[in-house]
């Protein structure tokens, strides 16, 4: 008597495949945990959390590390500031990267190679910080928000990811649109910017990243604590998150916020902890959004033949 179809057709799982799923939950886990970690610390007992007692499972749940936190002086502004230079920064380097890469594969382009040898040179060599220092005050970038856009607009690494993306499409199309009496604004524009969105993607995320975890240039070139971003607000409260946890407990009279518990007293430990969940998690939600065009992006071009 025969079986019926589609019985004792499971498929085997090899030792080999059990192994890699193991291997690969492990690195999931390391890479999820750090985040996870940080999250359950800012809302369990401050007092627990500061010894160290909070490992998987948060404890005595409350929120009023958030609540002190963003009443921190100047957080608002900080988030403001980065959130400005993140989006404008990026659609400025997108724009600019994007339309030097379709450049640099024009050939009737004068000094195309000399050009583009020139801007990828720059990659490997600097002038060091104090000429680059002195290069921004003759500017007049410091203390001024143009610091954050200008420096950033030109990518030597994103132009040449667009560079590589715009060879392997069809010249066929552009030749056709300049056939048509288009010119290389309007080719750029309507034939290439539709056919170079995933580039344009990963370049947006490398942009979007760069600029939002960027607190070197706010170091250096700013002292008016007006334009001072998130991330340099991080840095400096985990260096001196004693004192603000002091301050925040200071002034929590004046607030109307009365903190007697030792679960939701202000620590440096609770302190640093939630200021790093202010700044990291838009761009984790952000991420997630762009990461199929991340993928496209950086493997369309990169294997010919």
């Amino acid at each position: 008597m025969s079986k019926p179809l589609g019985k004792n057709k499971h498929k085997k799982i090899s030792a080999l495949d059990v192994s890699l799923y193991i291997i690969f939950t492990i690195i999931t886990f390391l890479c999820i945990y750090p985040f996870y970690y940080l999250i359950i610390n800012t809302i369990s007992a401050n007092d627990l959390s500061a010894n160290g007692d909070i490992i998987f499972l948060p404890r005595q749940l409350h929120l009023e590390n958030y609540k002190e936190v963003f009443k921190i002086p100047g957080l608002g502004n900080a988030a403001f500031i980065s959130f400005a230079r993140t989006i404008l920064g990026t659609f400025l380097s997108v724009v600019a990267s994007g339309f030097l890469g379709f450049m640099f594969t024009q050939e009737k382009m004068s000094g195309r190679r000399f050009l583009y040898r020139f801007t990828i040179l720059t990659m490997y060599f600097s002038a060091g910080l104090i000429p680059w220092y002195i290069t921004m005050n003759n500017l007049n970038l410091t203390n001024n928000f143009l610091a954050y856009i200008i420096p950033g607009m030109v990518s030597p690494f994103n132009i040449i990811l667009v560079k590589t993306y715009v060879e392997s499409t069809p010249k066929s199309l552009q030749e056709a649109a300049e056939i048509d009496g288009a010119s290389i604004l309007t080719v750029f524009l309507r034939v290439m910017i539709p056919l170079c969105k995933p580039i344009l993607a990963t370049v947006a995320i490398f942009s979007a990243v760069g600029n939002w975890n960027s607190f070197q240039d706010t170091l250096l070139l700013v002292t008016d604590d007006k334009l001072y971003t998130l991330q340099y607000i991080l840095y400096k409260y985990i260096n001196q998150a004693s004192s603000l946890a002091n301050l925040i407990k200071s002034n929590a009279g004046s607030i109307g916020t009365i903190i007697s518990n030792a679960a939701t007293e202000q620590t440096a430990t609770s302190v640093r902890m939630t200021v790093s969940v202010i700044v990291v998690l838009p761009i984790m939600l952000v991420y997630p959004i762009f990461q199929r065009f991340f993928i496209k992006g950086i493997m369309i071009g990169s294997v010919k033949g």
